[in-house]
């Protein structure tokens, strides 16, 4: 057979499968995902074994392959559990003193039963170290040590957030300057949500990856309230908005705050032995089946937390038993193709997303395939159940070689590509796409458009702001049997064409030329 012909036999092939994608399965997989039974699939609980025993029987039913440890569907994943004990937890600065969960969350990274620390406050603008936007926030000031004090997001003059807007960025940046400790003052618009979802999110247990012996860590990662920012700005003569906006400015300098922070961080620690699932599906080129496609979605949400309005289930309905119920029906596509792309397809669902994606950072550094043999990360990540829209959003994907091969797919199935909707949230560095694009693999998420059939125009902007100001990280993200399923569906082809295009392409593509992620392509072999 020419490759011509295979092209358009798959290409036929393709859209002929295309029509089994069903919004219905991807309702059946959602409904049992976020069902209270499940418990909020959290990391290391029943819950979240429940869940990912789910999802290896569905790839086995559908013929999907083991693809894990030892001829299994699941990749050990190994994390150290740290829970903050609230009621005994202290934090104070000089006489003002701050109260658990409704001014200060967090968790040590220490991973011991308890850890105390007193050290000078400093206080860096946004903390970050940025080169290539002559911006440095630690410059002229050693912070060994001490506590910094900071912001979340970042100020560049773009509205487009980059990774240094990031509270993982914040606390990486700040232990290696040899912090001590690292306290986030929350606003709303720096955060891009509310303090309750900081409570939910910070005031559980952290899934952390596993310390070595004696390796540097800081003694809190922590949040306090803008009020409670108020009163630790109070001895260097300061508000919230002062600080903010000389953190805004070029050429900011590091604040001493005239006091010191003590700590007292009493820690739940238990080991936790949490995995990634994964399965294959055989490509048919003899030549190419050792590379792969890559389908990913996190199977985690919050567990059981702090009730609201008497429910303590965070059940995780959009985020992201939807993404992870769309992985399942694209394998059940994939496995029942009469004749399977060029490259295999591996489709992974991934654990502690939440905890700041270490399951898929795990995976990265631990892959089935290696990262030079895979062509891409296509990655789904909590869909509105609100129908079918005229658009999507692929943000990443223009970084990458794939660019026009994934506009002319939205093409062929009469979409139109809109940029990133809210790019001050900084989505690109919040899912588990990125952990892949770190590893050099061209990476993106498929995200539900905004412009919605048979709504109006600003449906889109109003139903996102009552997500994530109501039920984002809330127990009421929660499914209803009046959702429609029909966009994921929509959503759920898209992707599955862009991965048989890419599958099927003669050669492994790459990151666009000056992009941040080419050299980590380059140096796995890809050039």
């Amino acid at each position: 057979m020419n490759k011509a012909f295979f092209l358009l036999t798959a290409t036929s092939l393709c859209f002929g499968q295309l029509q089994e994608i069903s919004g219905e399965r991807i309702r059946a997989h959602t409904k049992f995902l976020s069902s209270d039974l499940l418990e909020g699939r959290g990391v290391g609980t029943r819950g979240g074994d429940l869940a990912t025993d789910y999802i290896a029987t569905q790839f086995a039913l559908v013929g999907a392959k083991p693809a894990g440890d030892n001829g299994t569907y699941f990749q050990r994943v190994p994390l150290a559990g740290a829970e903050t004990i609230g009621a005994e937890a202290r934090l104070s600065a000089g006489s003002e003193t701050f109260a658990w969960g409704t001014e200060f969350v967090g968790t040590t990274h220490r991973q011991q039963p308890a850890v105390d620390f007193d050290g000078e406050a400093i206080f860096v603008g946004h903390g970050i170290d940025a080169p290539e936007f002559n911006w440095d926030d630690y410059k002229g000031v050693d912070v060994r040590g001490k506590v910094v004090v900071l912001f979340t997001n970042e100020f560049f003059g773009q509205r487009a957030l980059t990774y240094y807007g990031r509270w993982t960025y914040k606390y990486e940046n700040a232990l290696r300057h040899g912090a001590l400790a690292a306290i986030i003052v929350h606003t709303t618009p720096t955060a891009g949500y509310g303090w309750d979802v900081v409570k939910s999110s910070w005031g559980k247990e952290d899934p952390q990856v596993r310390l070595a012996p004696d390796a540097p860590a800081l003694a809190l990662a922590g949040w306090v309230t803008s009020e409670a920012g108020e009163r630790l700005f109070k001895a260097s003569g300061h508000t919230v908005d002062e600080m903010l906006k000389m953190a805004n400015t070029r050429g900011f300098k590091p604040v001493p705050l005239g006091v010191r922070i003590k700590g007292h961080i009493p820690t739940r620690v238990r080991e936790i032995e949490s995995r990634n699932v994964v399965a294959r599906v055989e490509g048919s080129d003899p030549a190419l089946k050792g590379q792969v496609v890559v389908f990913t979605a996190h199977w985690d949400h919050l567990g059981i937390g702090d009730p609201v309005d008497g429910d303590r289930v965070y059940n995780g309905a959009v985020d992201n038993a939807t993404g992870c119920a769309m992985l399942l029906e694209i394998a059940r596509a994939w496995a029942m193709l009469p004749k399977k792309p060029r490259r295999s397809a591996v489709f992974l669902s991934v654990t502690a997303e939440e905890g700041g994606l270490r399951g898929s950072e795990y995976y990265a550094s631990h892959p089935v395939i290696p990262a030079g043999k895979t062509a891409v990360d296509i990655n789904f990540d909590a869909f509105f159940p609100f129908g079918r829209t005229r658009d999507t959003e692929v943000s990443g994907a223009e970084r990458t070689t794939l660019w026009p091969l994934v506009q002319d797919v939205a093409k062929r199935m009469d979409l139109t590509i809109s940029p990133d909707a809210h790019p001050e949230q900084g989505h690109y560095y919040r899912s588990d796409h990125f952990s892949m694009a770190r590893a050099g693999i061209p990476a993106f998420s498929i995200s539900g458009g905004t412009q919605y059939y048979g709504k109006s125009a600003d449906f889109a902007a109003k139903d996102f702001e009552e997500f994530n100001s109501k039920h984002y990280h809330q127990p009421s993200d929660e499914y209803h049997e009046d959702w429609d399923f029909s966009g994921m569906e929509q959503m759920a082809r898209f992707g599955f064409v862009i991965g048989m295009d890419v599958a099927n392409l003669d050669r492994l593509p790459s990151w666009r030329a000056g992009d941040e992620f080419l050299a980590a392509r380059e140096a796995s072999g890809v050039k």
